[in-house]
């Protein structure tokens, strides 16, 4: 079993939130920790690590990730799955939604980590944004300022693909 880690920065809450949900979607095995008082050295501990960050002006990350990004881009992610995850407003914000997740993609790419969970963007509402690469979103992009009914069942299907890539 992987030991996942759930690191997310939050300033209003619905990133906390959704760290929460996903954390409880995948039961027991996933420890959750806020960003703001995170260490990233804290990271070496799991296999899995599932990154969140909300969106905030136009595609900028959270204002905590400022900080953590580059500690953890520091760290030994050789060999470790990365997931991401965020939320963003598609409507006031179509051009950049959910863009942050984009920065930590970038923020971590040269780290020898494996970004898992891409998957296509059904549903979404957005007319561009750097979080779509090759056709998918890089993570799961949570809207809830807009689609918060569609939040459980986009959790649960992402939940479910990263089982299958774990």
């Amino acid at each position: 079993m992987s030991k996942i880690g759930i690191f997310y920065g939050s300033s209003t809450g619905s990133t906390s939130e959704v760290a929460q949900r996903l954390a409880k979607a995948l039961g027991a095995e996933a420890n959750v920790y806020d960003v703001a008082g995170a260490d990233a050295a804290d990271a070496a501990a799991f296999d899995v690590l599932l990154l969140g960050s909300s969106t905030w002006g136009i595609g900028d990350l959270q204002d905590d990730w400022e900080d953590f990004l580059p500690k953890l881009a520091e760290q030994s992610l050789a060999g470790k799955k990365v997931a991401l995850f965020g939320c963003g407003d598609a409507d006031s914000y179509p051009d950049s939604f959910c863009e942050a997740l984009a920065k930590i993609h970038e923020g971590l790419a040269g780290t020898g980590c494996s970004f898992i969970g891409a998957y296509e963007p059904e549903g979404y509402s957005y007319d561009a944004t750097e979080t779509e690469q090759d056709g998918k979103l890089i993570g799961l992009c949570i809207d809830e300022a807009n689609q918060s009914d569609l939040t459980d069942e986009r959790i649960e299907k992402w939940v479910a693909l990263l089982q299958s890539q774990f």
